[in-house]
């Protein structure tokens, strides 16, 4: 069978020059392991903002660079290649355009099936026109204060595995958190940009409470409940996870520059596109798969009937993770969202942080108060006590016997309640019979 080739603009680099330039030998293995992860190259990993010394070799991680400047973020395509071949093989493939024959028939007969145009001509040459040095992305986002994090990587975040094929091929974290461990305990809470004074004080406040306990907050770093969240997560001194749209060096929106510099220095910023990059409208909805897979559950605060808050929602709810919407006025439109979701029985109406932690917290250990009303003095009161006291008219005063009476008590229960109810101060003895104290009235 031919090979499959488009036209590419240049020769791809072998796996002696890939290996070279990483500054690995030996051999390179072509497929990813059981569980995902690289198998990688051998050489000197150095465990410093590259990686750890544990994680994938150098060479898969200029493979992975490589790939996440020619495809974008959640491409299927290129996941099931790096699947098939590894990563450096998947880089070698695409940067050349051609494409393994089997893996070529496989794909179309994928798109077939499903009934998706699917043109792995274009489809490649978009790969291979988007090449760039893997070498020089590297060095330009461990400049500006980036690490690389990839699957294998003992930071990697295994949660994030569970979108399969739309796995981010790596990511570019800016911060002083670890990121797998403050994803361990972790909560997105996400919403309108165009968000109301109700809204915004409810985010700020669930993230500052949910920081107290020791809960981390993801969210996109937009206008809005985004920024309420990640403010009040870091007013409570724990960190705060922000998913970009675009390069971690690039501020978007530019506003929010000093609040991303306070997340570095307590949490982290992250994202899947190489240094540079700047958002697009695709890309806020691609990232939220990110924002909901990295934690436990997602609250959605204020949501239009289409907002991307509520594409995150769909991703938590296919992820089978925890989906919860914070109720709001029924004549306010940015939260028509919310009541969708709670009317569809797809989220759960939570209205505290105690709420929101019973669902995703340890069964049994993190549940919630019961809201009730205010406790009165008559609550204590049985059955019976209660109809005597009841029966004595708001105003004025009456004989036992009508009271027993009115109770359907007999006259000897109904003195011993008066009494009792007299003792506890409910009601008084005075000439004309008993009557309520102003204080048991109403």
């Amino acid at each position: 069978m031919e090979t499959t080739e488009f036209s590419t603009g240049g020769d791809a680099p072998t796996r002696e020059v890939i290996s070279q330039a990483a500054g690995t030998s030996g051999p390179i293995r072509d497929a990813e392991g059981a569980n995902g992860d690289v198998g990688g190259a051998t050489g000197d990993v150095t465990g410093d903002a590259t990686g750890d010394a544990t994680g994938p070799g150098r060479a898969d991680r200029l493979a992975r660079v490589a790939i996440m400047r020619m495809a974008e973020a959640g491409d299927a395509v290129m996941s099931r290649l790096i699947a098939r071949f590894g990563p450096v093989g998947a880089m070698e493939q695409a940067r050349r355009g051609v494409l393994d024959p089997d893996f070529a028939r496989e794909e179309k007969e994928r798109a077939e099936a499903s009934r998706r145009h699917l043109d792995l001509g274009r489809h490649a040459a978009a790969w291979a026109a988007r090449y760039t040095d893997p070498a020089g992305d590297l060095e330009q986002g461990m400049r500006r204060g980036a690490r690389l994090v990839v699957p294998g990587d003992v930071e990697w975040p295994t949660q994030l595995d569970d979108l399969g094929q739309a796995r981010p091929f790596g990511l570019w974290v800016d911060g002083q958190a670890n990121l797998r461990f403050s994803c361990l305990r972790s909560v997105s809470v996400v919403g309108a940009r165009a968000a109301t004074a109700y809204g915004t004080t409810v985010a700020a406040e669930f993230a500052m409470s949910l920081g107290g306990r020791g809960w981390t907050v993801i969210s996109g770093g937009a206008y809005g409940i985004d920024g309420a969240a990640h403010r009040g997560a870091l007013a409570s001194g724990t960190p705060t996870v922000v998913v970009l749209a675009c390069g971690t060096d690039v501020c978007y929106p530019s506003a929010h520059e000093d609040l991303f510099g306070a997340v570095r220095r307590q949490g982290v910023v992250i994202s899947e596109w190489p240094p540079g990059a700047h958002p697009t409208r695709l890309r806020f909805l691609i990232r939220n798969r990110v924002i909901a897979a990295l934690s436990r559950g997602t609250v959605v605060v204020q949501a239009a009937a289409r907002s991307g808050a509520l594409n995150t929602a769909t991703h938590a709810w296919g992820l089978n993770r925890h989906l919860m919407a914070v109720p709001g006025p029924i004549t306010t439109e940015v939260s028509a969202g919310c009541h969708v979701l709670i009317r569809q029985s797809k989220a759960v109406c939570v209205t505290s942080a105690e709420e929101i932690v019973e669902l995703v917290g340890s069964i049994g250990d993190d549940l919630a108060p019961e809201q009730r009303g205010p406790v009165r003095p008559r609550d204590g009161l049985n059955d019976e006590t209660r109809r005597v006291l009841e029966a004595i008219p708001a105003r004025g005063a009456t004989g036992p016997a009508v009271i027993a009476v009115a109770a359907g008590v007999d006259i000897g229960t109904a003195l011993a309640c008066l009494g009792a109810l007299a003792a506890a101060g409910f009601v008084e003895n005075v000439d004309r019979g008993w009557r309520l104290r102003p204080a048991a009235r109403g």
